[in-house]
This record gives structure tokens, C-alpha cells and sequence, in this order.
């Protein structure tokens, strides 16, 4: 798994690249505090190298909480900047910072 961060000069934004290696998943999906945990808002595309791969992009100056939703399993990215302890899920979340 990786994240790629491009930072933009015209505008307060930064352009995340999810990368997801999950050759054996029929479906990616990334949800975090950026889209309400939607479990369908940000699905990743399937590679033919069998990774799943989707950019977003979020406003700079932020710190978002985040997971993978992989076949309907919560997984974390192991790259991300840190991990947060969740109430409600008792489990760790994934931080990004941007």
C-alpha cells in the first residue's frame, strides 16, 4: 500500500494518491473524515497489475482519519503518517496530514 501526496501552487489543494495492493479483492474503496466514511463514495479502480489505485483531492492544511474498505474488510495503510485510536470503532485509524 502507499500514499502519494502533490501538493498544488494554484489552489489550497493536494492531490492523494491511494495505492492498494489487493490482487485477490474484487473491490477498494477509500472512506474517511474527507467523505463522511461513505462506504461507496471513493471506490479505487482495479489495475491490471491487480493493484486498485483513485486520487482525491483534499484541502491542505489537514489532518484526516481514514481506511480501506477491501471486499468488506476495514484495513489500514500502513505508509500513513500515523494511527488514532477510534471510540467508535474500537480500532486504530489510518492519519493522513496534507
Amino acid at each position: 500500500m502507499a500514499i502519494k501526496k502533490q501538493f498544488l501552487k494554484s489552489k489550497p489543494v493536494c492531490k492523494v494518491t491511494f495505492t492498494v495492493e489487493a490482487t485477490d479483492a474484487e473491490n477498494v474503496f477509500v472512506c474517511g473524515d474527507f467523505n463522511n466514511w461513505d462506504e461507496s463514495k471513493h471506490e479505487l479502480k482495479k489495475l491490471k497489475n491487480g493493484n486498485f489505485k483513485g486520487t482525491i483531492d483534499l484541502d491542505k492544511d489537514n489532518t484526516y482519519e481514514f481506511k480501506y474498505l477491501v471486499d468488506g474488510n476495514w484495513i489500514n495503510e500502513e505508509q500513513a503518517d500515523s494511527f488514532k485510536w477510534n471510540e467508535f470503532a474500537a480500532a486504530e485509524n489510518s492519519v493522513l496530514e496534507v
